[in-house]
């Protein structure tokens, strides 16, 4: 597929979170509802709420996720290799090699979905 739109990727370091993590559960994202801004040992970030038991303003990760986003432009050939509509982001790889999610809004050309 070819990204339609670029995507630019936050200047704090990605991190992952593992089953059985403890993390600090801040605010909700508005502009992606789906996301809370979790702050771990490794660093802060924002993962998909759904990854996280209910309590709160500590919570125990119940899904791992790693946050690396994969950077890119207008035109950036990418092959897809999981979607998760639910968090409305993607897990793709570049042409050279690099991996990491992109949000739906950088779809590609032609996806209208």
């Amino acid at each position: 597929m070819t990204a339609g739109t670029a995507h630019e990727i936050s200047s704090r370091p990605p991190i992952r979170v593992e089953p059985g993590d403890v993390v600090q559960v801040g605010e909700q994202d508005t502009e992606w509802p789906a996301f809370v801004f979790v702050t771990t040992d490794s660093g802060a970030e924002w993962v998909p709420e759904r990854y996280l038991d209910a309590s709160r303003p500590t919570a125990t990760v119940q899904h791992a996720d790693d946050i690396q986003e994969l950077p890119g432009a207008a035109g950036d050939e990418l092959v897809m290799v999981e979607d998760d509509p639910e968090s409305g982001r993607r897990w793709c790889e570049d042409s050279w090699g690099s991996v990491g999610r992109v949000p739906h809004r950088a779809r590609p050309k032609g996806d209208e979905a």
